[in-house]
């Protein structure tokens, strides 16, 4: 996507079932141009995740992802020793002398890739996606920062492996916690909200097989309306798709011709019991008259 236009990487998104908005499409015009990664902020649902799998279809490459959570540490993100395969290979090597025996079983046959040493001893570039970044501890997050500005790590028992190449980088955070300003400098920043109807409209024809163009804008619009009710957790994009993929699997061509069914369904929306509790028949028949 380096060389190509803002528009034209709008158009290769779509064309990878990735509907952008303008101010995306810049962000990822200006990521390829610097090569820098993008950290993508903004409510969990809203599509972050999805942006770094339609960049490795645009790109025809392969996705490395590193899932965080809290307590995780360098082992599980960047390489391990295959502990049981070196203790096989010691008791089999037993009487070799030390020096020999440890330059034996410290070698690449016992070395296991983690997705950051992955990402970076790719021979194409891949993308590395780096989820929900907020969730992980601040001090994995200040030894992100030395791979992010070197693209290089040092092992021990190896040495320094510099990158073979370097990836197409996409960090995720839904906000749980703050960032430090270190990681904020080093990336490119896009916050991505909830689409509006018309954009979210356009993803559900991009995604949705039988979803015609006035069922997409009546469940685009039914989901605007239900976002806007006290909700405790609000539905995403994921959610949104989930809901038109059983109303056209039902043969639903228009909204308000079986209120009943709408209603049963808004299960795919509603993911707790306290959002389901609150949508009784009356709640959904008033959105319901809002969408034309």
């Amino acid at each position: 996507m380096n060389t190509l236009s803002r528009p034209e990487i709008g158009e290769r998104l779509a064309s990878a079932g990735y509907i952008a908005d303008r101010d995306l499409s810049v962000a990822l015009l200006l990521m390829q141009m610097l090569s820098r990664p993008l950290l993508l902020e903004g409510e969990a649902g809203v599509g972050k995740t999805a942006v770094a799998y339609a960049i490795a279809a645009v790109h025809e490459t392969e996705l490395i992802r590193l899932q965080c959570y809290e307590g995780l540490d360098q082992s599980a993100a960047l390489y391990e020793w295959n502990y049981q395969r070196q203790l096989l290979a010691i008791q089999a090597r037993q009487g070799e002398a030390a020096g020999g025996l440890e330059d034996a079983v410290f070698s690449e046959k016992y070395l296991m890739e983690r997705p950051l040493l992955a990402a970076i001893r790719r021979q194409k570039a891949p993308v590395l996606l780096i989820d929900e970044i907020d969730r992980a501890d601040e001090e994995f997050e200040a030894f992100l920062l030395e791979l992010l500005s070197d693209f290089q790590v040092s092992i021990p028992e190896l040495g320094t492996i510099t990158a073979t190449t370097i990836p197409h980088v996409v960090l995720t955070s839904n906000g749980t916690r703050e960032l430090s300003d270190a990681l904020r400098r080093r990336c490119l920043y896009h916050h991505i909200d909830y689409p509006d109807v018309e954009r979210e409209a356009r993803i559900i024809l991009a995604r949705i097989d039988g979803a015609g163009a006035a069922l997409a804008l009546q469940i685009a619009r039914m989901v605007e309306n239900i976002r806007k009710e006290d909700l405790r957790k609000v539905p995403g994009v994921a959610e949104t798709l989930d809901w038109a993929a059983v109303l056209v699997g039902l043969d639903i061509a228009d909204l308000k011709d079986d209120p009943e069914t709408v209603h049963e369904t808004l299960a795919c929306l509603l993911k707790t019991r306290e959002d389901k509790a609150r949508f009784r028949r009356e709640v959904t028949e008033r959105l319901l008259g809002r969408v034309a």
